[in-house]
């Protein structure tokens, strides 16, 4: 059997190749990972799809914030459809039954949308700073800027996600042994190489862009509240609470997987119980339920028509200000000699 081929080429010296049902954990442990990224991927399947379909089905949703969490929709539904559902088929199988060929391509594929996915977040952050910082300065974040990031992000994914298909990296069973990913904790010097490159421009230099925005523009709300402009703390507090969101989601879900398999490169004594190793695992592909929660329905006028349709029409923020049918709405603006922040994070006139 193929699978007892792949637990073989793990390197797990302390495991039987004699028998193709070695496992890693009891029936009940599979079958409660299976359960549980079951529930992830139809969540995320659902919320994403929801994302894409309202955005289409709504003209005054077309901002170039749009594209980019449309993208970020995309990339989510993809790492759930081709990542969470075979992870769950073969965790409830208690091991992987896709072949060779199933594991390379489940391990490209959640590589190829996740990396997709953490670009996209980068182009969001980007896309705050600029429109929340200087909105009617000599810097404009505009339509095409935000096609270029979403072009930008899938051609990077692409590029660093092909290697292994090459022979440099190869992609794995991780974990107990029902996903694939690249092999990180190889000593293979081109695995190794391979790895190191990944994790710098893949999740380190996305990291750094998302963490200098959203810095850049909580320095730039506290000047505005040194101003002592009436309702500027408010302003401050409630931007700052979504970015802290923000940033947390970024490392609770791909924080823990990223160090750990940066720590066994760097460290070849190290040992990682299989089951430990599982658990970021589930963290990182979690994030396609994150982030159409934190990304999309954080934003009141989305939520608004998303709700309606859901609730035949019905909206229980109907009370709050709605918006026109060209144009989103800034309720509260703060200006400074040279910038203008708005209230609202998320909408702002086009």
């Amino acid at each position: 059997l193929w699978h007892q081929q792949l637990i073989t080429m793990t390197g797990n010296s302390s495991s039987s190749t004699s028998s193709a049902n070695t496992e890693l954990l009891s029936r009940t442990g599979y079958t409660t990972l299976a359960v549980i990224m079951g529930v992830f991927s139809v969540a995320g399947i659902v919320l994403n799809v929801v994302v894409i379909v309202v955005t289409v089905k709504h003209r005054q949703l077309r901002q170039p914030l749009s594209y980019a969490l449309v993208n970020l929709a995309v990339c989510d539904l993809g790492c759930a459809v081709f990542g969470g559902l075979p992870t769950t088929v073969t965790s409830a199988m208690g091991y992987f039954n896709l072949g060779r060929v199933g594991c390379v391509l489940e391990a490209f594929a959640v590589s190829f949308f996740g990396i997709a996915s953490l670009c996209t977040v980068a182009v969001i952050s980007v896309e705050r700073y600029v429109v929340v910082c200087y909105p009617m300065g000599a810097v404009l974040f505009q339509t095409r800027h935000a096609v270029a990031g979403v072009v930008l992000s899938w051609v990077w994914s692409f590029v660093w996600s092909t290697p292994p298909l090459f022979g440099w990296g190869t992609f794995e069973l991780e974990g107990v042994r029902t996903s694939c990913a690249p092999k990180w904790h190889s000593r293979d010097v081109g695995d190794m190489s391979y790895m190191i490159i990944f994790f710098f421009l893949c999740f380190a230099l996305p990291f750094s862009v998302v963490m200098v925005s959203y810095s850049r523009l909580l320095w730039t709300l506290r000047q505005v509240t040194k101003l002592q402009v009436p309702e500027t703390s408010h302003v401050e507090v409630q931007v700052a609470r979504m970015i802290v969101v923000m940033v947390l989601a970024f490392l609770v879900t791909w924080l823990p997987y990223a160090a750990l398999a940066l720590a066994v490169m760097m460290d070849s004594s190290l040992y990682v119980d299989p089951v430990i190793a599982t658990i970021p695992v589930y963290f990182a592909k979690s994030s396609t339920v994150y982030n159409p929660i934190i990304y999309i329905f954080m934003n009141r006028q989305f939520r608004g028509y998303t709700v309606a349709a859901v609730l035949c029409g019905w909206d229980p923020w109907s009370s709050e200000p709605q918006t026109s049918e060209n144009k989103t709405t800034v309720p509260f603006v703060i200006k400074t000699p040279k910038k203008v922040v708005p209230k609202n994070l998320w909408n702002r006139n086009v």
